[in-house]
């Protein structure tokens, strides 16, 4: 799955582009773990380390700039200011967004939300659902053919009230 991701983003993304992917789930649905295989099928090398802590961990893939957000722990919208965050989701590259609640208000929108809901131990379902006109045109490649070890992609275009 990271791989076919990677080859629909990767693109668009060494041309200057830029994409915002909202992860939602619960605590181990596998947020990281898609994350971590992305960044892999990207060319991301070195460790990839969730940023519970650290809110935000930069990644460099050839051609890109990555940022991996993870707002569990967010809950000073000053923080938001005084981290750049602004900027950052501004600029171009591939902005991965854990917890995006917790910052609701301040992200902009998303191109694709994905939802990981764990089925079993073994198996989770995907639900994909797109935000903005790039979105909407990358969702039918990105829910393509439902993963090994998943149980369904479903896919919606629903734009943002």
């Amino acid at each position: 799955m990271a791989e076919r991701w990677a080859a629909i983003l990767g693109p668009a993304l060494q041309a200057g582009g830029s994409a915002i992917i909202e992860l939602r789930g619960t605590l181990g649905a596998g947020k990281t773990t898609f994350t971590r295989h992305l960044l892999r099928a990207l060319g991301v090398q070195g460790r990839v380390k969730s940023p519970s802590y650290a809110v935000v961990e930069p990644h460099e893939a050839p051609g890109m700039a990555i940022w991996h957000f993870d707002f569990y722990r967010f809950n000073d919208p000053q923080e938001w200011e005084d981290a750049g965050f602004r900027d950052l989701f501004a600029s171009p590259g591939l902005k991965l967004v854990e917890w995006p609640e917790q910052a609701a208000g301040l992200l902009p929108a998303a191109d694709v939300a994905l939802s990981i809901t764990p089925q079993d131990e073994h198996r989770r379902a995907l639900h994909l659902q797109a935000f903005t006109p790039q979105g909407e045109r990358w969702l039918p490649a990105l829910c393509a053919a439902p993963p090994s070890g998943s149980s369904a992609c479903l896919k919606t275009a629903t734009p943002r009230p």
